[in-house]
């Protein structure tokens, strides 16, 4: 998984730059370096145009020079990619500022933030590794609902969970062989609203 590069969009400025699906197909076109006219040749569209989103995704980190090329009489500059995938941080598009409040005064939701964000990053780098290289992905998730009556019993479970887990992690944790990365997440299950957007 050598090829696997994820960029992530921590800007609102990138995110609305992004957001043209002509930039979204020149990203693509420079999973390798090219020039201008090459990537204009390959997209089927008019250099002018593939130059002017070129040097938007450019001005705010979403595409970086990769070194020139002369071709006849003319140098040109090669640009790629600042990933081979890009995944947007949630704290972009987080306009008030009790949210980063919140996890300021709360360590384990905070946790719970990160740890969401870096299996995001893991799972695009997978993919591509699948899409893009052929690589047979082998990787496993669990999912269930379980249910307390009252914090006693979700303390109960979460010591007998860790404790299983520590000795799963005793066993395999601390030897020779291809890592892997194990997560763990407990919180709240939470239906979204019908408008898909609770606030």
């Amino acid at each position: 998984m050598t090829g696997a590069r994820v960029h992530v969009v921590d800007s609102l400025e990138a995110l609305q730059v992004l957001g043209h699906p002509m930039r979204v197909r020149i990203l693509e076109a420079l999973r390798e370096p090219a020039s201008a006219a090459s990537v204009a040749r390959a997209l089927g569209e008019g250099r002018q145009r593939v130059n002017y989103h070129l040097k938007e995704l450019e001005r705010v980190g979403l595409v970086e020079a990769a070194g020139t090329q002369r071709v006849g009489n003319f140098v040109e500059t090669r640009y790629r990619a600042a990933g081979n995938a890009f995944v947007v941080a949630p704290e972009v598009v987080w306009a008030d500022p009790r949210r980063a409040e919140a996890l300021r005064e709360q360590q384990s939701l905070e946790r719970l933030v990160m740890l969401g964000g870096r299996v995001q990053r893991d799972a695009a780098a997978l993919l591509d590794a699948a899409a893009f290289d052929g690589e047979e992905i082998a990787s496993a998730s669990v999912e269930v609902d379980v249910h307390f009556r009252d914090e006693g019993e979700r303390a109960a479970f979460l010591d007998e969970y860790v404790q299983l887990v520590r000795e799963l992690c005793d066993r395999y944790g601390a030897r020779a062989g291809d890592p892997y990365r194990v997560a763990m997440a407990a919180y709240p299950g939470r239906e979204p609203s019908e408008g898909g957007d609770d606030g």
